[in-house]
């Protein structure tokens, strides 16, 4: 209900109407007969994959990831290896996020 529109009718509804309206046990009926809700995971570790694949094949051409990928497998802390280090986390905590957010989105 993002709709201001929307959100004025369920102001109003809610100031006309106390409580819920008595069903009879109707909807839950309903939703006893409903078939279990689908998990679709593929679409996620497709969007994921190619999505990976794309960044790390755009981004295998650049001299600055080559060099920081080298010297953070070497141990010498230098600003591509911090660049490395930051876009990596970054990435992580953007990922964390968004399944965060899908899943209590459910």
């Amino acid at each position: 209900m993002n709709d201001p529109r929307q959100r004025d009718l369920g102001t109003l509804l809610r100031r006309e109407f106390e409580g819920p309206v008595a069903d009879d046990g109707f909807s839950d009926r309903v939703m006893r007969r409903l078939p279990p809700r689908r998990s679709l995971r593929w679409p996620l570790w497709l969007g994921l994959s190619m999505g990976a694949g794309a960044a790390g094949w755009a981004l295998a051409q650049t001299p600055l990831l080559r060099v920081g990928w080298q010297e953070w497998l070497a141990g010498q802390l230098s600003a591509a290896g911090i660049g490395m280090w930051l876009m990596s986390m970054g990435i992580a905590w953007l990922v964390a996020a968004w399944a965060l957010s899908a899943d209590a989105s459910r």
